[in-house]
């Protein structure tokens, strides 16, 4: 008999599930719309449901340890209360576990996406030797997640790990968080963006300009390819975006002194046009990781085997894609005592 969990990535436009085995294969996976429009029941009715299915199909042949979600926003662990969330408008303090486990009749654990997507990593991901890491994601916003003694970190109510809110510049773009010059108006996908608008407006950009006026989908993907053909605009969107996030990171070193920091999220695959700057700034604003540096840490892009991780810190992208958030919180009820 397969023992196996149930992990759902929700997000504010993708709603995923899958089913995981303890080794950590995904069973099957389904992927559909987060449909906010039609309101927040509609949501967890079709979450319940596809969690229903893949309990059927697996249940009579495995056992079932139990369902984690993953949600963006501020979660209160206590009470399983959404506090917060830009990317779900009208959730806010919205008893997100508790609806759930009304309708499935099963208890279920309630995480933060970035969280999640941490633990998924730290279990099968580039933090797998390792007990203590730190993860950025960098998506729509800029979300974080600690991993300490191979548990997440959660703070006193779960707002620990707040990375995309660490104060870059004190006048810098307003937040949604009510702050100026956090990390997330440098670093997400929406920051890159504005950034291309910006430069489009001051007339600094005419390749971006033709990108932005021709294609509806213009985003952080289509600038990234302009960056690779060599527009000099869009590289320094990028090299903007990875001295913020070398500053970040120096202040995460210096503060927390992890042997492992890890870039995920779909900007993450922007590496190449990023993480120059990004090294270049960590060493020069960090002098913990001026002497904890791998060798050719600037050329650094993956997994670093060679690296004795005890004595160095390793700054990596993400090794599991869009999967860690799925299997991190399928992880939790494997692992819940």
């Amino acid at each position: 008999m397969t023992a196996f969990a149930i992990g759902v990535d929700l997000g504010g436009t993708n709603l995923r599930i899958a089913a995981v085995d303890t080794s950590g294969k995904i069973l099957e996976k389904i992927t559909t719309g987060t449909e906010v429009s039609r309101g927040r029941d509609r949501v967890i009715d079709d979450l319940c449901a596809a969690v229903r299915t893949l309990s059927l199909k697996y249940g009579p042949t495995g056992q079932l340890q139990g369902i984690g979600v993953g949600v963006p926003g501020i979660i209160d662990m206590r009470t399983g209360m959404l506090r917060e969330s830009p990317n779900l408008p009208g959730w806010e303090d919205y008893p997100v576990r508790d609806e759930i486990q009304r309708r499935l009749n099963s208890a279920v654990i309630l995480e933060n996406d970035a969280n999640a997507a941490a633990l998924g990593e730290k279990w099968l991901g580039a933090g797998a030797d390792v007990n203590d890491m730190c993860m950025l994601t960098l998506g729509t916003g800029v979300g974080g997640g600690l991993v300490l003694e191979g548990r997440i970190w959660h703070g006193m109510l779960g707002m620990a790990a707040e990375i995309g809110h660490i104060n870059i510049e004190a006048d810098g773009p307003p937040c949604g968080c009510g702050s100026r010059g956090c990390l997330e108006q440098y670093a997400s996908a929406q920051a890159v963006k504005r950034m291309a608008t910006e430069a489009v407006a001051r007339g600094e950009a005419p390749e971006l300009a033709r990108a932005m006026s021709g294609d509806p989908e213009f985003g952080a993907k289509i600038i990234y390819q302009l960056a690779c053909q060599g527009d000099g605009p869009a590289q320094k969107i990028f090299d903007r975006a990875g001295w913020a996030l070398g500053l970040g990171l120096a202040a995460l070193i210096n503060t927390l002194n992890l042997p492992m920091f890890v870039i995920g999220g779909g900007v993450a695959s922007a590496w190449s046009a990023f993480a120059p700057v990004m090294f270049e700034t960590a060493r020069s604003y960090s002098y913990i990781y001026r002497v904890t540096a791998p060798p050719e840490a600037a050329s650094q892009s993956s997994r670093n085997p060679d690296s004795k991780r005890e004595k160095y810190t390793v700054i990596t992208q993400a090794v599991l894609g869009s999967d860690a958030g799925l299997i991190g919180a399928a992880r939790l009820p494997m692992i819940a005592k």
